[in-house]
């Protein structure tokens, strides 16, 4: 979001279940790795056609990305490789041009007759793919048997990778009583002096108090015991504490973000806009406010306040006649009134709210929380979700009773209200740090794909990872969790990261930063065709923001794909720049969609989708449920020609849901509009769906920001238009 253009209107206790906590520190290998050298590169290729004589099947295997193989304008087709002897093969790369294959197989044969398929797929999307496969032949070959376009078959480069006869490599242990966690992690302990752990703070505060698109990243942990402190958070910083509930690190003073720094409106000196306090964190702590104070929690995207006791009060802005912009408040309990004030958008799930809310713009959203609002829409902007239908909260990490580090993964919740800790111990399974690989700027992804075959979990300390390929999680249960905004920024144009289609992986704290090669996908959740049923034990996203541009040109077709079923999404905010220090432009940091879902029973908390080129939202899957979403369409199409969805629909809607789909439900959804570049553009609505009775939407609203361009319908062709005249439209319940 932009902050320029923003406008504001007036109990029964749990069981612990521990694993094994037996300390491991031996070093260890896997026996096979797949290597890193193309043996395909210059070696004989044919092709079943050529589209002319310029683009022979040569070109697929010459290292030129600038160079292509090009088919005839016919299914199907192939393209063939000669190894030259026969060989094991753990890996293929296929950099499709536009003209991609949408199915088709890996094969491979002893003697080039007779093939055996080790890959296959109906659902390709095209764009720079790295395939893990298993097999074993001299000749390998793509089958292309359906074109995505009217054109052939056209491939940048074919690569293939073989077992290269080693092994992976090494994965250093870990201590789980003296880990070490980094040189950007901060740990607290009540020996240490107050005046230095202060004044530490107020170096990173200082230093990270403007720098939004920079590369440092801390996180601040404090042990269990009582301090006193007061943590101003700043960008890429999280404040956590290390007991297994919040009460067992008690703060005294402040845990706060202010709106203190960025001009609002035309007046320099106001700088009381919080619309781009964007990626911090605070987490597991009971803040203890001096008397007669207040807490300051003006945040906007990507700055969760989870699992966290407030004794007082909290304003979610500046307390003035500053903007602020979203947010998230989970598993917490706040003592004190929560006044949300100029905040335009906010969810809150699983709190207790002893003090009640007090406050309305356009978009408050409640699921599962005690002491909410009672349910009103459109004024006040109240949609209230008695329970939470199925939820697991953020694993974290803790120290238990005999000092040792531990990571505990919250057990799964169903119909639930309130905080997951408020009657004692949550449930949940500790895991042993000793059986993570604890991962430090500089890491190879070999590295820490070797940790993941070998069972272990990733806990990433604070830093950016320049990936040369993708981390691949292919195990049930796995855990990935981030520390201190964790950043992966995919250099090659393969995805960053990618799930296979098992059970129960968690991914956490962790910011994926799009590369200046375009990623067909930056993070994929079960491959396409995912068909598995994970009702029982879900994969699960907390705090996992994405980023297209801003810190420097980064391109992805789609951010993130979720294709396995009964994944939960808790928090993420999608966002393709409107700002930044470079990288932004309508042909400069190019994403046609954030969000695509293809899995059934597929659920969302705190969905922030932002600025995507074509649909930001497409949901395919059936059974969809979406507990607050806020949007915003791009700022920048230069023409309405350039952005229209066609069939006479103008633009692209913000969340569509396909027509195929007869079941689905979202609660308390936004969609904004800033045409800036072109004020005199329309999109046709915010929300396009199927008319049946099965998908359902509750608590709908369109802003035009400013009345800078217009949304002419809410949801499909009803509700009023959003324009400069009627700058807010609201819609109840459709149908």
């Amino acid at each position: 979001m932009r902050l320029q253009h923003r406008r504001w209107a007036t109990l029964a206790v749990a069981t612990v279940t521990a694993l094994s906590a037996v300390t491991v520190l031996s070093t260890t290998t896997a026996s096979a790795a797949c290597g890193t050298t193309n043996v395909a590169l210059n070696r004989p290729a044919v092709a079943s056609s050529t589209e002319n004589a310029g683009t022979p099947a040569s070109n697929a295997v010459d290292g030129n990305t600038g160079s292509r193989w090009s088919s005839q304008f016919s299914d199907p087709q192939t393209l063939q490789v000669d190894l030259g002897s026969t060989t094991t093969i753990c890996r293929v790369g296929l950099n499709w041009e536009t003209a991609y294959a949408s199915a088709y197989r890996i094969e491979v044969s002893d003697n080039g007759t007779a093939w055996n398929p080790i890959y296959s797929t109906t659902t390709s999307t095209g764009g720079n793919q790295s395939i893990d496969v298993t097999g074993r032949g001299r000749y390998v070959r793509v089958n292309g048997t359906a074109r995505s376009t009217q054109w052939g078959y056209s491939l940048w480069e074919f690569s293939v990778f073989a077992d290269d006869g080693g092994t992976d490599p090494t994965v250093p242990p870990t201590d789980p009583r003296n880990p070490d966690l980094g040189p950007n992690t901060y740990v607290i302990s009540p020996s240490t002096p107050q005046s230095e752990f202060q004044a530490r703070l107020n170096q990173i505060a200082a230093q990270q108090h403007t720098n939004q698109f920079g590369t440092q990243r801390y996180a601040v942990l404090f042990k269990p015991g009582t301090y006193n402190a007061d943590v101003n958070l700043g960008f890429y910083t999280q404040v956590a504490g290390l007991g297994l509930s919040p009460d067992s690190t008690n703060l005294n003073g402040h845990v706060r973000v202010e709106a203190d720094w960025l001009q609002q409106g035309d007046n320099p000196n106001n700088k009381g806009n919080a619309t781009q306090n964007f990626w911090r964190s605070a987490e597991n702590l009971y803040v203890h406010l001096p008397a007669g104070q207040i807490e300051r929690w003006a945040v906007a995207q990507a700055a969760p306040y989870r699992r966290m006791h407030l004794s007082g009060q909290v304003q979610l802005w500046n307390g003035g006649d500053g903007w602020a912009s979203g947010g998230l408040i989970a598993d917490s309990r706040i003592d004190g009134v929560t006044v949300s004030g100029s905040q335009q958008q906010f969810l809150t799930r699983n709190s207790d709210l002893n003090g009640g809310w007090n406050g309305s713009v356009w978009n408050m959203v409640f699921v599962g929380t005690n002491g909410s609002p009672p349910p009103h829409f459109p004024n006040p902007s109240h949609t209230v979700v008695d329970n939470t239908p199925t939820v697991r909260e953020k694993p974290f990490l803790y120290i238990d009773g005999s000092g040792t580090y531990n990571v505990f993964v919250p057990a799964l919740r169903q119909n639930s209200r309130g905080t997951s800790w408020g009657g004692g111990n949550p449930a949940g399974t500790s895991i042993s740090l000793a059986n993570f690989y604890v991962v430090k700027p500089g890491a190879s992804v070999a590295t820490i794909n070797a940790a993941l075959n070998q069972g272990k979990h990733l806990l990433f300390t604070p830093g950016v990872y320049h990936l040369n390929d993708t981390i691949r999680v292919t195990r049930a249960d796995t855990v990935v969790l981030g520390l201190g905004l964790a950043t992966l920024v995919p250099d090659t144009g393969l995805p960053a990261l990618t799930v296979a289609d098992v059970d129960g992986v968690k991914l956490g704290g962790l910011l994926v930063d799009a590369g200046p090669q375009n990623s067909p996908v930056l993070v994929q959740v079960g491959p396409p065709g995912s068909s598995a049923n994970h009702a029982a034990n879900p994969t699960s996203l907390h705090d996992v923001f994405f980023r297209i541009g801003g810190a420097g040109t980064g391109k992805a077709t789609v951010t993130l794909q979720v294709n396995s079923n009964n994944v939960i999404g808790d928090h993420m905010w999608l966002w393709r720049a409107d700002h930044g220090d470079s990288g932004v432009g309508w042909d400069v940091n190019t994403a046609a969609n954030g969000l695509v879902v293809n899995g059934n029973n597929v659920t969302m908390y705190g969905l922030f989708v932002e600025h995507y080129q074509q649909y930001e939202v497409l949901w395919n899957g059936q059974g969809g449920r979406t507990y607050f979403f806020q949007n915003e369409f791009p700022y920048d199409p230069p023409n309405q020609g350039a952005w229209s969805s066609g069939g006479g629909n103008l633009g692209w809607a913000a969340y569509k849901v396909s027509n195929n789909v007869t079941s689905h439900e979202g609660w308390g959804v936004g969609s904004y509009s800033f045409f800036n570049v072109n004020p005199s553009i329309h999109v046709s609505r915010s929300f396009e769906v199927p008319d049946n009775a099965g998908v359902r939407f509750h608590g709908l609203v369109s802003v035009s920001l400013g009345g800078v361009g217009t949304i002419d319908h809410v949801i499909n062709n009803t509700g009023a238009a959003a324009n400069l005249a009627n700058q807010q439209s609201y819609w109840p319940n459709y149908p």
